[in-house]
């Protein structure tokens, strides 16, 4: 049997990325003990619509209006609280081309927490991370100013504008129409997609790992009545 993997692409203009990752995280330990790797990749939400010929959810009134409904749930479901800032959207190409260096030169541990920030940052405190200086401040509650500095000047050079047009790609060859976007391979060595934050019981159940479905209770004695 072969190793399993989940491999999530996300991007900080994404709330449902953010969804994702939180979840994931939480249940890393769980997933490695059942012989599953997950692996977080920054890359450019706007790039996914423009190859996939996707639209972003805003610009469709039906979906616009159906928005809030769905991020309140998911937000109560995943006990993350969010505001979208006045400027949303943003171009995201500066905060994740950073976090493609960090996660080229720190630990798995150090770019999870810094890619988390970005969330934080955006959508808990309103910035704006494609303005330099707002950026900066939102990397230097996880590194040193010097570090900051590699960081911010590695975004803008043409290596890292590259590598996160090859993530970019990726998901795209992969059939990404949108984020979170998610490959799961499991013990045999197959590879599906999976897309979206509410796709998890299809992963755990493509993956073979034990988990409570959503489930109706019957009323009054707390035994599973009907699975959903």
């Amino acid at each position: 049997m072969g190793q399993s993997k989940i491999k999530t692409y996300l991007d900080c203009v994404s709330p449902y990325s953010w969804f994702a990752l939180v979840y994931l995280r939480e249940n890393r330990s769980a997933l490695k003990a059942h012989g599953v790797d997950v692996e977080f990749v920054p890359v450019f939400l706007g790039g996914i619509n423009v190859g996939s010929g996707n639209k972003p959810p805003w610009t469709l009134p039906a979906k616009k209006n159906y928005g809030p409904y769905d991020s309140d749930r998911a937000q109560k479901y995943f006990g993350v609280k969010l505001i979208t800032p006045e400027f949303f959207p943003i171009l995201s190409l500066l905060p994740q081309r950073c976090m493609v260096y960090v996660k080229d030169k720190y630990s798995q541990d150090k770019f999870e927490d810094a890619f988390n920030e970005l969330w934080v940052s955006m959508w808990q405190q309103s910035k704006d991370l494609s303005k330099p200086d707002v950026m900066a401040e939102s990397l230097s509650r996880h590194f040193s100013e010097e570090d900051v500095r590699k960081i911010m000047a590695a975004a803008n050079t043409p290596e890292y504008k590259q590598k996160l047009n090859d993530n970019t790609k990726e998901a795209l060859d992969c059939g990404a129409f949108g984020c979170p976007w998610s490959m799961v391979t499991n013990d045999k060595g197959v590879t599906e997609p999976f897309f979206g934050s509410d796709r998890f019981h299809f992963m755990w159940e493509y993956l073979g790992i034990p988990h409570q479905n959503v489930r109706i209770e019957e009323r009054g004695n707390g035994q599973e009545k009907t699975k959903l």
